[in-house]
């Protein structure tokens, strides 16, 4: 069973919002923590950068979907209306290497991991974004705004590339407060001879035969494929227009990929990407960079053999999202006991208050979230109310507070009994019609199937041997 505010907030407001609160957020633009203020006070967009769909999903890719996911819920709780979107880069040459090799178009291996990536964030209790663009689907919108840019002089064609002139616009490098001779060095891109400038970056570049690629582009006759810096500009404005409120991501994105949006928005329309930009820190794995030639990758669909989604979830919330974080056992064996207690409290719980819509959060989990979404602050607040559920209204407060950063998606029953709480001949019945639908190449009936196991907390995983399931937990 699941509980979410954001879920109710999404269905029409069953919960009443709180007293409002002042909303603070570090903002990296500035350097500052800030007062925010969305452009419209009944409306706030949002975009974050979501994941590349060549493999599987590691712990780094889940933090900022938990973060912002946080973050929306909170959003959702303090203004009439917050519109959420994460993209989906599904053109990329990581996905073309892995196509090619697999001898199969770049939509089987995209559609495979993006799959892979919402069951692994659905089990981490992350809700769907309300927008979810691919880039693929947005083809005409990169090529028009790449035609704005060469109209405007931002822009221009080389050897079948369009490039970025980056010394069109002097604000280059005012995000991630970069001088020009750092530029170079950080941007980690290929100092082509065809380039004006070495730090300028691709816009749209020439695809050979065995490559994916599109017609279209007005001053290029040939068959290309968009630069990853365009598609995340070019979507924001599809489904925004020129300025949102809040852009986030990780840190690493920072440079060159956000300098990179900005410098491109900036220029094609005239007006600032975002108002704010949050990025999250990076995370590090027993005091390692995480890394392949480390080989200490942790996949989500791995750590969730161990742990359950929630588990993880609290884990990641440990630790403030700016800061760097040490992803660790200790630290996941120290949220699964967290966790086993809270349950443990809510097992007294009665039960038409654990089937309640939760109520307005408590004070003190909330003054912790508008500061900067302090989530350690909103946890000691939570452990502070798991002690008083004896008290009038007790589990009611301890259930909105845990429910506000995403847990308790579980019934306490549900979370002691783990398997025993899955109808397996259900299970079976789903994974043999979605078998069955993709061997006939209807995928939409296949996604359904996959779609109702996602909600009953089933992850699944397609191997040579057939489909493995598993509980989600």
């Amino acid at each position: 069973m699941s509980w979410w505010p954001s879920e109710r907030l999404r269905t029409h407001g069953m919960i009443s919002k709180v007293r409002p609160m002042e909303l603070r957020l570090y903002n990296n633009r500035t350097r500052e923590k800030q007062v925010f203020r969305p452009q419209k006070p009944d409306l706030v967009t949002m975009y974050v950068c979501g994941p590349t769909v060549y493999g599987p999903v590691h712990i780094g890719n889940a933090r900022p979907a938990v973060v912002f996911d946080v973050l929306a819920g909170l959003l959702r709780q303090l203004y009439p209306k917050l519109v959420y979107a994460r993209n989906i880069t599904d053109i990329d040459d990581k996905i073309n290497a892995k196509a090619h090799e697999a001898q199969v178009d770049i939509s089987e291996i995209s559609h495979k991991y993006t799959l892979q990536y919402h069951s692994d964030m659905n089990a981490l209790g992350v809700q769907k974004p309300d927008i979810e663009p691919f880039a693929t689907q947005h083809i005409a919108d990169i090529q028009a705004m790449i035609e704005t840019l060469i109209a405007r002089g931002h822009a221009y064609i080389a050897e079948g590339h369009v490039l970025f002139d980056v010394s069109s616009d002097p604000d280059y490098g005012s995000l991630s407060r970069r001088q020009r001779d750092e530029l170079i060095a950080g941007a980690r891109v290929d100092i082509a001879p065809y380039k004006k400038n070495p730090e300028d970056f691709v816009l749209w570049k020439p695809s050979e035969a065995h490559l994916p690629g599109w017609q279209g582009l007005k001053q290029i006759d040939q068959r290309g494929r968009p630069g990853w810096h365009s598609e995340c500009s070019a979507m924001i404005a599809a489904h925004f227009g020129a300025t949102i409120d809040i852009h986030g991501g990780g840190i690493d994105l920072q440079f060159p990929h956000h300098e990179n949006e900005c410098a491109q928005s900036r220029c094609a329309h005239g007006a600032p990407l975002a108002q704010y930009w949050l990025h999250n820190g990076m995370l590090n794995i027993n005091g390692e960079k995480m890394s392949k030639s480390r080989g200490n990758v942790a996949l989500i669909m791995d750590l969730l053999t161990q742990y359950p989604g929630e588990v993880i979830r609290m884990a990641l919330l440990q630790g403030h999202y700016r800061q760097p974080m040490d992803f660790n056992d200790k630290l996941l064996d120290q949220s699964k006991a967290t966790l086993d207690r809270l349950y443990g409290l809510l097992r007294d719980c009665p039960a038409d208050i654990l089937a309640e819509p939760a109520g307005p959060c408590d004070d003190a989990v909330m003054e912790a979230l508008c500061d900067d979404l302090n989530t350690p602050k909103a946890l000691a607040a939570l452990s502070a109310l798991s002690k008083q559920v004896d008290q009038e209204g007790g589990y009611r407060r301890l259930l909105a507070a845990g429910r506000m950063l995403g847990l308790f998606q579980h019934t306490p029953e549900s979370w002691f009994q783990g398997m025993d709480a899955v109808d397996a001949d259900r299970v079976e019945a789903l994974v043999a019609a979605r078998a069955q639908a993709r061997a006939v190449k209807d995928f939409a009936a296949a996604d359904a199937a996959r779609d109702e196991l996602t909600r009953m907390g089933i992850t699944i995983e397609d191997t040579p041997q057939g489909t493995l399931w598993r509980l989600a937990r």
